[in-house]
C-alpha cells in the first residue's frame, strides 16, 4: 500500500477486504487521511454503489479523471469531499472470486490530470500482487482478515535523526512569527513559543488535540473546514479567524503526506470567525460533514433492512459512539431491529421490552424527549437497576419521531464521560431525526412491496406440470429497487396435443399491467390447450388484446415442444430471441421473423419457425430485464449472456437458473423484472 502510494505521487488510500461470508466491505488499510475523514466509509455494503463495490461488480478499474466525472458518478461521495481531485478503484480479483478493492486519490492541479498511463500500470500491478496473496492465504487455510479498526500506514518513514530533529526544534523556537505541526487526524504535535502566546494557550495543553477543539474562538467550520481541503487536495489553504479581544490572526495551512505545517501571523484583515460556546467536544464541520453523507446514504435506502444497515454501519465510525442500538415500536413493545458495539446475549434481553417499563428507551419513546447522561454515575442515579454493558461510561437516549410520531428510540453509548454540549445534543437530535424519517419511509415501502410481491406471484402458476423426458426450471424475480407490480410472466401449459412453453412482458409496472398480465397468461393457456400453432396462438391472443383496447402493449413468446421428433416450433411477439445452447456446448441466438408487439394491430400476422431441439439441449426463455440494461447495447448483453451460457453447467437447471440472475444482478443490470425458463428434453 505504502509502495504503490509513493510510486503514482496518491494523496489517499483506502484499502477494502471482504470478510467470508459476510455482505459488507471493511476499510482494512488507511493511508494520507484521518480515520475522522474516511469514517463514513468504514464499512460498504457490497450493493451498495460506491467506486470499490462497482469496480468489483464489473471486475474492472474505475478510473475518474476529475471532480465534475466524480461528482457525475458519485453525488454522495462529493457531498462530503467537495474537492477537485482525480479517483481509482481497482477490485482484488483472482479467478471467480473478488476479495476486495483499492480505491486511491490524486489532487488535481497545474502538473496535469491523474493518473496516467504508467500510473495506472503501477495500480493494476500492485491489485494483481495483492488478489494473489489474499487468494494464496485463503487456500492454505489462513485468510487475511480485516482488523475492527483500519490500521493507518505510513507512507514515508520518519526522520529517526536526533540531531536533526533538535535543530529543526531551536530553529523554529527562534522564530519571531507563530508556527505549529498537526498530525493528518488533525492534531496539534507542535506550536512553538511565538505561535502559543498569539493563540493565549501554552503549548502542554494543546499538544495532541485538535485546535479548533482547544480553543473555543477557532471554532468555526472555517478553520476545520481548511484543514480538510489542505489534507485531501495537499493544496495550501489559508483562513483568518478572531481572537477577542485582539488582532485578527491569520492560519496558512502547508501540507504533504506525513501532516500539516501552520504558520501564525497577525493581520490587519479583521474578517472575524462567529464564537462558539465553550465546549470541550465541538461537533464542528467534520460532524456536518458525515450528517450531509448519512442524510444522502438514507436517502438511498429503500427497506427497513437498508436503514437499519446504514445506520449502523455509519454512525458508529463517523460519530463517536461505542455501541449503537436502534429500536422500534410494535405492538406494543420496542423491538431491536440493528445494533453495534454490544454481543448479541446482551441484547436480547431488552428486544421486546414493553412500551410502558421504566427504563430510559421506553421513557424515550413516550414522550419524545431525549435524554443524556454524561457520566455513568448520572445514569445509575436515573435508572440504577439499569445493566451495564462492559466499562460504558456515557449515553444518548433519542427519540424516533416522524410525522409528529413517536416510533421508536436510538441509543449511543461512549466509553468515556462525555458533557453532551449543547451543539452536539442538537447534532444527535437531529440525526434520529432523519433517521425516524427514513425507517418511516422505509415501514411504508415494506409493506407495499410485500403486497405487490404477493399479488405478483399470485398471478404466475403456482407450480409448472411434470412433463415426462422433460428437464424445466422457472425463475420470477421483481426489480431490485422500486415496489412497483410488474408484467412479466411465464406458463408451461402440458396438453395430449403437445406442451407449450409462454413468456412474455406487459408495457408497464403498475395494477394494470399486472392484471393485463392474467389476461394474457390465461388467454396463451386457452389456446395453447386447443392445439394452436405457435403463430396462431399468438394472432388470436392478439385480437383479444385489441378487443380490450388496453392501450398497453405485451410483448410474447411461444415455444411449442414436439419431443417425439426432436423438434421445437417458435413464434414471437416482439419478445426478447430465445436462446438454444446444443449438446456439444455450442450457443446460438435463435433467429425468429419478427412479429409486432400485442395489442397494436388487430390484424398482425405471427409466423412460425421450426428448430431441432434434441436431447441434451437447453432452450432457454427470459424477459428483457436479464439482458437490458442503460447504457448497454442490447446485442452485445446478449451475445454475452450466450458466452456465459455456453461456459456454463446445465446438468442442473435450477443451479443453472441461479446462476443467470446472479449474473444479471452482478453485472448491475437488474433494473426491470425478469422472468426465467429453461426448458432441456432429456430423451
Amino acid at each position: 500500500m505504502a509502495d504503490v502510494m509513493r510510486r503514482t505521487d496518491a494523496s489517499a488510500g483506502l484499502l477494502y477486504l471482504r470478510p467470508p461470508g459476510a455482505p459488507l466491505l471493511w476499510l482494512a488499510l488507511l493511508s494520507g487521511v484521518s480515520r475522522q475523514i474516511a469514517a463514513p466509509w468504514y464499512r460498504a455494503p457490497l450493493d451498495a454503489s460506491t467506486p470499490v463495490t462497482d469496480a468489483m461488480r464489473r471486475r474492472r478499474p474505475i478510473w475518474l479523471d476529475s471532480q465534475e466525472e466524480v461528482a457525475r458518478r458519485y453525488p454522495q461521495l462529493t457531498l462530503v469531499l467537495p474537492y477537485d481531485f482525480a479517483l481509482a478503484a481497482v477490485p482484488f480479483t483472482g479467478g471467480t472470486q473478488v476479495w476486495g478493492g483499492l480505491a486511491l486519490l490524486w489532487p488535481v492541479g497545474q502538473a496535469g490530470q491523474h493518473p496516467d498511463a504508467q500510473q495506472r500500470e503501477i495500480v493494476t500491478a500492485c491489485c494483481r500482487r495483492t488478489a494473489l496473496l489474499l487468494e494464496r492465504a485463503a487456500a492454505e487455510g489462513h485468510p487475511l482478515l480485516p482488523p475492527d479498526e483500519p490500521r493507518y500506514v505510513p507512507t514515508s518513514p520518519p526522520d529517526a535523526d536526533p540531531a536533526q530533529a533538535m535543530a529543526a526544534l531551536g530553529f523554529a523556537e527562534r522564530l519571531p512569527v507563530g508556527c505549529c505541526a498537526l498530525d493528518l487526524e488533525g492534531r496539534l504535535t507542535f506550536i512553538n513559543s511565538a505561535g502559543a502566546d498569539l493563540v493565549g494557550s501554552d503549548a502542554a495543553s494543546l499538544r495532541g488535540r485538535r485546535p479548533w477543539e482547544a480553543l473555543p474562538w477557532l471554532h468555526a467550520p472555517t478553520s476545520e473546514e481548511s484543514y480538510r481541503a489542505a489534507v485531501v487536495t495537499r493544496r495550501p489553504t489559508a483562513f483568518t479567524a478572531m481572537r477577542l479581544p485582539g488582532t485578527p490572526l491569520l492560519f496558512q495551512l502547508y501540507p504533504d503526506e506525513s501532516g500539516v505545517s501552520v504558520h501564525i501571523t497577525p493581520t490587519r484583515r479583521r474578517t472575524a470567525t462567529p464564537q462558539a460556546p465553550p465546549s470541550d467536544a465541538p461537533v464542528g464541520a467534520m460532524g456536518l460533514y458525515h450528517l450531509t453523507h448519512l442524510a444522502a446514504a438514507l436517502a438511498e435506502a429503500a427497506t427497513v433492512h437498508d436503514v437499519t444497515e446504514v445506520v449502523a454501519d455509519q454512525i458508529v465510525p463517523a460519530f463517536g459512539p461505542r455501541g449503537l442500538v436502534l429500536m422500534i415500536a410494535e405492538e406494543g413493545r420496542l423491538h431491536v431491529i440493528g445494533h453495534r458495539g454490544y454481543s448479541t446475549e446482551f441484547i436480547n434481553r431488552f428486544d421486546g421490552t414493553a412500551l410502558t417499563s421504566r427504563t430510559p428507551t421506553a421513557h424515550t419513546r413516550a414522550t419524545g424527549d431525549p435524554v443524556f447522561f454524561p457520566s455513568f454515575a448520572d445514569f445509575q442515579r436515573a435508572y440504577p437497576d439499569a445493566p451495564r454493558y462492559e466499562a460504558r461510561n456515557a449515553w444518548a437516549f433519542l427519540p424516533l419521531i416522524a410525522s409528529g410520531r413517536s416510533i421508536g428510540s436510538l441509543v449511543l453509548s461512549y466509553d468515556r464521560p462525555r458533557p453532551f454540549h449543547p451543539a452536539e445534543r442538537a447534532l444527535l437530535t437531529s440525526l434520529a431525526g432523519l433517521i425516524a424519517q427514513a425507517l418511516d419511509r422505509a415501514r411504508l415501502y415494506d409493506a407495499q412491496h410485500t403486497l405487490a410481491h404477493t399479488l405478483q406471484t399470485s398471478l404466475l402458476p403456482p407450480a409448472l406440470p411434470h412433463v415426462p423426458g422433460l428437464g424445466i426450471a422457472a425463475r420470477y424475480q421483481s426489480a431490485g429497487h422500486g415496489m412497483d407490480i410488474g408484467g412479466d410472466f411465464y406458463d408451461l401449459i402440458h396438453a395430449p396435443t403437445a406442451t407449450t412453453a409462454a413468456i412474455g412482458d406487459v408495457q408497464g409496472h403498475n395494477t394494470a399491467a399486472a392484471a393485463l398480465m392474467g389476461q394474457v397468461r390465461t388467454a396463451v393457456h386457452a389456446h395453447a390447450a386447443s392445439g394452436a400453432s405457435p403463430g396462431d396462438l399468438l394472432a388470436r391472443t392478439n385480437r383479444l388484446l385489441a378487443d380490450l383496447d388496453a392501450e398497453l402493449f405485451t410483448s410474447c413468446l411461444i415455444a411449442q415442444l414436439d419431443l417425439a421428433h426432436r423438434r421445437a416450433r417458435l413464434a414471437t411477439a416482439g419478445h426478447p430471441p430465445p436462446l438454444l445452447r446444443h449438446p456439444g456446448g455450442h450457443t446460438e441466438v435463435v433467429d425468429l421473423p419478427p412479429g409486432l408487439l400485442l395489442g397494436i394491430d388487430p390484424d398482425a400476422d405471427y409466423r412460425t419457425t421450426e428448430i431441432p431441439l434434441p436431447p441434451g439441449a437447453v432452450l432457454v426463455l427470459y424477459t428483457d430485464g436479464l439482458v437490458e440494461a442503460p447504457g448497454t447495447d442490447i446485442d452485445d448483453a446478449t451475445d454475452a449472456l450466450c458466452r456465459h451460457l455456453a461456459e456454463a453447467r446445465v446438468d442442473d437447471l435450477d443451479r443453472l437458473a441461479r446462476s443467470l440472475l446472479r449474473r444479471a444482478a452482478d453485472s448491475a443490470r437488474h433494473h426491470d423484472d425478469i422472468a426465467l425458463l429453461l426448458i432441456r428434453p432429456d430423451r
